[in-house]
């Protein structure tokens, strides 16, 4: 199940203040304006480990969801009266 990919318009403001930081991080590194390339690979990297840890998320929120589902009593006995309806069959 692989999910869209994520983009800018996806992300919260704190995720894109992040890669403004990052950009301007690589930018200061090279000493010169990043070219399309190098912009893109920074936003694809920074996007790819976004996407893993939301996917991590969501599979701990699944799992836990899972664990606290509904379960019957296995040990309590059927009661017929509850699920009999008062009024009879029409």
């Amino acid at each position: 199940m692989s999910t869209a990919r994520l983009t800018q318009k996806d992300m919260t403001e704190s995720e894109q203040r992040e890669l403004k930081t990052l950009l301007d991080r690589a930018r200061i590194s090279h000493g010169r304006p990043l070219t399309n390339a190098e912009t893109n690979q920074v936003k694809r990297e920074y996007i790819d480990k976004l996407m893993a840890q939301r996917d991590a998320e969501a599979k701990k929120a699944r799992k836990l969801k899972k664990q606290q589902a509904y379960k019957p009593d296995e040990n309590a006995t059927f009661s017929w009266s509850a699920n009999t309806p008062t009024r009879g069959r029409r």
